[in-house]
């Protein structure tokens, strides 16, 4: 046989069509079997990268960025929140709260009150039964009858305030910078007050501390209580509590009064001292328990030099009725009472009605002021005894009323 060469019309590779027949499945899986690893990318080889497929979470889904969740949203700025709140209320100066804005809170006479300085330097005693009416919403500190006390006996222990300022240097240091002096200037400055204690309920700027620094908030305190006062006749350091003072100052919108209320509490009896035009060397004090007046040198801290003083000439103004004592909160008068005369000195205003007090009005002349009786020598004075400074405020003669005394402040 011989061989011949393939016939060019016989195929010489591999079919290009499809098979013939049914095309063959593979098996089915059985039911529960996990799914196969994800299909978006194959893996790498040896050396190789493996694909950019995205991944899924549970159940097949794709997993979404973090910050396409609500939830881990709402947690992460909860928690910044949280945290610009603690730094704001850190870094506040002082650390603490202050009364809100408008509000005045009154401080009864022996009430420490919240966040004191230093326990009370001073003995509790009852406030005045009933204090008198001021002839006007500003008084100066020279006033006489201004302060109130009782002779030969003081208000504060100022050796006990000074140690215990000297026991906590941090309260010290914020005590200092109340009242703008040095830590190491604070004994000898609180020697150089003057234990009084208040004849009027009075606005001040209080003082607590709190997380290491002072707090700040108006204030009323109740007549009687126990003060220190510098020498122009101003509060600087509340006794009950240790807190330092300043002069009160206008609140933010209308006022509203917090904090407990004590019988005969009235905002037209409400007064703010001013500092006085000139130095106090002597301070004219009424005594409440005795029905008496004296003189207490400034910065005596023990009354030592007390000594008893005629009532002051000049009275607060008095209502034009003759049927009463109690002084007209809306009325001045530059005059005395015409029953009350001083002694070798001229009225600037002639007699013009008969005065309630001294039960003799026709002999003038026989009545001195030292001869007065107790009920008529109240702490209702409104000029300066003439051993004390005459920075006194007489020019002001309109009456303490909540309405127009709160907003001048």
């Amino acid at each position: 046989m011989s061989a011949q060469p393939p016939s060019s019309d016989r195929p010489t590779g591999p079919p290009s069509g499809p098979l013939s027949g049914p095309t063959q499945q593979g098996p089915t899986p059985p039911p529960g079997t996990p799914p196969g690893p994800p299909t978006g990318g194959g893996g790498g080889g040896p050396g190789g990268t493996g694909g950019g497929g995205q991944a899924q979470g549970p159940g097949g889904e794709p997993e979404r960025p973090w910050w396409r969740s609500v939830p881990r949203i709402a947690t992460i700025a909860a928690a910044l929140i949280a945290v610009v709140a603690l730094t704001l209320v850190l870094t506040r100066p002082g650390g603490g709260g202050t009364a809100a804005a408008g509000e005045i809170v009154r401080d009864p006479v022996n009430a420490a009150g919240d966040d004191p300085y230093t326990p009370p330097s001073t003995d509790k005693e009852p406030p005045p039964k009933d204090p008198p009416a001021p002839r006007a919403g500003k008084l100066s500190g020279s006033d006489a009858g201004v302060y109130g006390g009782t002779r030969h006996t003081t208000s504060c222990n100022v050796e006990k305030q000074i140690g215990y300022l000297s026991a906590t240097p941090a309260k010290n240091s914020a005590f200092a910078s109340v009242l703008g002096i040095s830590p190491d200037q604070v004994p000898g400055y609180l020697r150089s007050l003057t234990p009084l204690r208040l004849s009027y309920d009075t606005r001040v700027t209080n003082h607590g501390y709190k997380n290491g620094g002072p707090t700040t908030y108006q204030s009323v305190l109740q007549a009687g209580t126990a003060v220190l006062v510098d020498d122009h006749g101003v509060p600087r350091v509340r006794c009950a509590c240790g807190n330092p003072l300043q002069e009160p100052k206008k609140v933010q919108g209308d006022a509203r009064l917090t904090g407990p209320t004590w019988s005969g509490f009235q905002t037209t009896k409400v007064v703010q001292v001013q500092p006085s035009v000139t130095v106090i060397n002597i301070f004219v004090v009424f005594d409440p328990n005795q029905g008496e007046w004296f003189g207490r040198k400034a910065g005596d801290q023990h009354g030592r030099h007390d000594k008893k003083v005629s009532p002051p000439v000049t009275r607060p103004p008095t209502s034009p009725s003759p049927n009463t004592s109690s002084p007209s909160a809306g009325v001045s008068s530059p005059c005395p009472p015409p029953a009350q005369p001083s002694p070798g000195s001229s009225s600037p205003c002639p007699p013009t009605s008969p005065s309630s007090k001294p039960p003799s009005p026709e002999s003038p002349s026989s009545s001195s002021p030292s001869s007065e009786s107790p009920s008529s020598e109240q702490p209702e004075s409104g000029s300066s005894s003439p051993e004390s400074s005459s920075g006194s405020s007489a020019s002001q003669p309109d009456a303490a009323s909540w309405s127009t005394f709160t907003p001048s402040l």
